[in-house]
C-alpha cells in the first residue's frame, strides 16, 4: 500500500511539473527575448588541477560559445543581438546527483526529480534570469583520460557536463556545453548509439556535399565530422560544427 501510494504521490508531482515545463518551454522556443544560460562550475575530481582551472574562470570565457550561436541563428531567421547569454555562477563544492547506471523507470524518475530540486537551490546564487542550468564538472586529464557521457534534460533545463580542466581543451568543452545546451531546448542526438557516428542525412553538417566524405564540419548534435562511412572525428572547437535545419526546428528556428 505504501509502495501504491509513493508512486502515485511521484506521478501526481511528475504531471504538474511537466505542465509546468510545457508551457515555459512554449515561451522560450518563441525566441523573441534572450536565452539566460547560468554555468556552474564543480572540482570534479577535487583535484589542484581542476580548482585551479575552475578560479581562472571568467564569462569572457564563454563569449565565443555565445558568439557562435548568434551566428547560428542568424542563418534561421533570429534577428535577437545576443540569442543566447552565458553567466557565470560562483564554483559548488556539492556535487549534482548522478544517474542510476542501469535504473527502471521509476529510478530515473526519481533521480530526475532530485537533480531538479538540487538544481532548483542553485538560484539562491541571486543571478538575475536563470533560463537553463548548466552543471560542468572539471576533471584533470593527468588523472582522468576518458570523462562520462555528459546530460541534458529538456524537462528543467538543466545539463551536466563533464570537461577537462585544461585550456587546452577549452574548445572542445565549449563543443559539449553547447550540445548539451541543446538538449535542454528539445534537440535530439543524430548519432547512432551503437556506434557513435552520424546519422545521414539529418546528423551531417553538408549532406549534399560532393563528394560526400570527408565533411569540413559537424552537425553539433550528431557529434562528430564524418570522415567516411565508418570513421568520424570529434570537433575539437565550436567553428569546426553547425546546427542543421532539423535541429534548428526542433529549437524553435525557423529559415528565412
Amino acid at each position: 500500500m505504501i509502495q501504491i501510494l509513493r508512486k502515485g504521490i511521484l506521478l501526481y508531482i511528475l504531471i504538474i511539473v511537466a505542465v509546468g515545463d510545457w508551457l515555459l518551454q512554449q515561451r522560450l522556443a518563441s525566441w523573441d527575448r534572450t536565452l539566460w544560460v547560468a554555468v556552474y562550475p564543480v572540482n570534479g575530481d577535487g583535484s589542484e588541477t581542476s580548482q585551479r582551472y575552475i578560479e581562472s574562470l571568467t564569462e569572457e570565457k564563454f563569449e565565443k560559445a555565445a558568439d557562435y550561436f548568434k551566428q547560428q541563428a542568424q542563418g534561421y531567421g533570429v534577428s535577437l543581438s545576443e540569442p543566447v547569454k552565458f553567466q557565470l555562477a560562483s564554483s559548488l563544492s556539492e556535487q549534482p546527483p548522478l544517474p542510476p547506471r542501469a535504473g527502471n523507470m521509476l529510478e530515473v524518475a526519481w533521480w530526475s526529480l532530485k537533480l531538479r530540486w538540487w538544481a532548483w537551490r542553485l538560484d539562491e546564487q541571486g543571478l538575475p534570469i536563470i533560463d537553463v542550468q548548466i552543471v560542468v564538472r572539471y576533471f584533470d586529464p593527468e588523472q582522468t583520460t576518458r570523462v562520462a557521457h555528459s546530460l541534458g534534460l529538456q524537462k528543467g533545463r538543466i545539463g551536466i557536463v563533464n570537461a577537462f580542466a585544461d585550456r587546452r581543451n577549452s574548445g572542445g568543452n565549449r563543443v559539449v556545453i553547447a550540445h548539451e545546451l541543446l538538449h535542454t531546448l528539445g534537440a535530439t542526438d543524430k548519432y547512432s548509439s551503437a556506434t557513435n557516428l552520424p546519422l545521414f542525412p539529418d546528423g551531417y553538417a553538408e549532406p549534399k556535399r560532393e563528394p560526400l566524405y570527408p565533411q569540413r564540419r559537424a552537425e553539433l548534435m550528431g557529434g562528430r565530422i564524418p570522415l567516411s562511412r565508418t570513421k568520424a572525428e570529434i570537433p575539437r572547437r565550436l567553428s569546426k560544427t553547425t546546427i542543421g535545419s532539423v535541429t534548428a526546428k526542433e529549437i524553435g528556428w525557423q529559415r528565412k
